[in-house]
């Protein structure tokens, strides 16, 4: 007799398929077979650590893990929301948070090199304080071990939390990230847990707890918004006075997610970011691939020098 297999999605499981048009060429990447991204996934298995890397099926995995670098995903590998569009595992997570986790993430950052580090989370709406602390100890433990490590965060929403976001924020990481991840309109298919102004007001909030901090967010396209809210979300976002503002073509993880309404043009992302950057974003990427933390450290380098030009302007 054998166990059954593990679910990583069953409130889908008795959904219907939802078939996706073909990729188009543009879309085709390289699995992660070098040496290199082999000695990332030993480290993130020695260490019982997670990555939306693998969890959420990124595209760019393969590419990122070849130059070492990694999105950590903390608070375990099981999230209490079930987005349409995510491939990460949803139910309900098991046991007390690993209080390893931050000194295995700033152990991690330190063995991998790394100049500039992303972590993220699951949702965890089943704790007090939504991962709050958790975020907290692994800036602070990162900072201690790697103090020339900038540090981005990609939180979730923390709803209902109350001082979640400004604790996380008072730790002063370089980036918070936070993604809209839809136009308002698609919420309650797309993202039912979620509400598009609370998570606009939470970056706003970042802005008055932490003035200098920089702030980000993300949407997907191909999931049937149209061009006029998608610059109504960029006019948002700026009212809201994000400075880096991410846009990438969504892909299906599996038949049972959301399906892909349209493979948005190369030609069609340039036009939003000549749009977004004469909206005043000091940063803007829009491809196909784009991805939250995608080149993130790159990206970090230039928001700094847009910040600096600005001001010396």
């Amino acid at each position: 007799m054998t166990d059954k297999p593990v679910l990583r999605h069953p409130e889908k499981a008795r959904k219907p398929d939802n078939p996706s048009p073909r990729k188009p060429e543009w879309i085709r990447v390289k699995a992660p077979t070098s040496a290199e991204a082999a000695e990332v996934r030993r480290l993130m298995r020695d260490k019982n650590l997670h990555t939306v890397c693998e969890e959420a099926a990124c595209p760019n995995i393969g590419e990122c893990w070849k130059h070492r670098h990694a999105t950590f995903m903390i608070l375990g590998d099981t999230c209490t929301r079930a987005c349409a569009f995510c491939n990460v595992k949803t139910g309900n997570p098991k046991g007390a948070l690993d209080l390893l986790e931050p000194d295995n993430v700033a152990d991690s950052v330190r063995s991998m090199g790394l100049k500039h580090v992303v972590i993220t989370s699951v949702d965890r709406d089943d704790l007090d304080d939504g991962g709050a602390g958790q975020f907290v100890a692994c800036i602070e433990r990162i900072r201690a071990t790697s103090p020339d490590c900038t540090v981005e965060v990609l939180t979730p929403d923390f709803r209902d939390k109350k001082g979640a976001i400004d604790r996380v924020a008072a730790a002063r990481p370089d980036v918070f990230n936070h993604n809209l991840e839809t136009v308002p309109r698609l919420y309650p298919g797309i993202r039912p847990g979620a509400r598009y102004f609370d998570s606009l007001r939470l970056l706003q909030r970042v802005k008055e707890v932490e003035p200098a901090c920089f702030t980000k967010s993300g949407i997907m396209v191909g999931l049937g918004e149209t061009r006029a809210e998608v610059l109504q979300v960029m006019d948002d976002m700026r009212s809201a006075g994000i400075d880096f503002i991410t846009i990438g073509q969504y892909l299906q993880p599996t038949l049972k997610h959301v399906a892909v309404d349209r493979f948005v043009t190369p030609d069609e992302f340039e036009d939003f970011k000549k749009v977004a950057r004469s909206k005043g974003f000091l940063m803007v990427s829009a491809s196909p691939l784009t991805r939250s933390s995608h080149h993130a450290d790159r990206d970090f380098a230039e928001l700094k020098a847009a910040r600096a030009a600005l001001n010396a302007g």
